[in-house]
């Protein structure tokens, strides 16, 4: 499979970090409570097309680098993708909930105290482990690589799918077309430019 070029000088870790800054401005908003019951719905559907994502990529690409440059590399891979197993289930429970129902705050509570702890973690301890022990190339070639799984994969929570390569590389493409396409049908929104454009 080719990849899109990647010019610039940004690796994997700027992308992982700007998601991170994407989705904490999502979770302020949801935080303060304002908007529409619709409005709440579609940003808390953002978010977790955005986590869905994110998690997916990682688990395909970095954690493997993780897994490869680090001594503890397979330990912080598996306790990443457990902690995204967690998010997930949770997502998927948060998805059916009406903002309306006291049940939608306390599920994003859960959520946004896991993301932002999961967040914490990987921004002082495993991005800058991982630029100190791998080559910057590798890290600069798997922008491409995650920003095309980010593109083609699911963005809806799946908590039983798989989250080691091959089988997620391989299934995420085809679990993200289905997503995609619901999301279609039911005007789900399911990016932060999508939600630009309904404001």
């Amino acid at each position: 499979m080719s990849y899109p070029q990647h010019t610039d000088d940004h690796d994997v870790v700027d992308l992982l970090v700007s998601d991170h800054g994407a989705v904490e401005a999502i979770l302020v908003e949801l935080e303060t409570r304002q908007g529409t019951a619709a409005h709440r719905r579609h940003l808390a559907d953002v978010v977790i097309a955005e986590l869905v994502r994110h998690a997916v990529a990682e688990e395909a690409y970095v954690y493997p680098i993780a897994r490869k440059a680090l001594p503890d590399g397979n330990e912080i891979a598996d306790r990443e993708i457990a902690e995204h197993a967690d998010a997930e289930r949770t997502m998927k429970e948060l998805e059916s909930v009406d903002p309306s129902d006291p049940r939608f705050e306390e599920l994003l509570g859960q959520l946004t105290g896991a993301i932002r702890q999961h967040v914490r973690e990987e921004e002082n301890e495993l991005f800058p482990r991982l630029r100190a022990a791998t080559a910057r190339e590798e890290l600069v070639d798997a922008v491409a690589k995650v920003t095309m799984i980010k593109q083609l994969g699911p963005t809806r929570p799946h908590p039983g799918r798989p989250e080691r390569p091959v089988a997620n590389k391989l299934l995420a493409p085809g679990i993200g077309l289905v997503d995609r396409l619901r999301d279609a049908l039911t005007g789900r929104p399911n990016s932060i430019a999508e939600l630009d454009e309904q404001r």
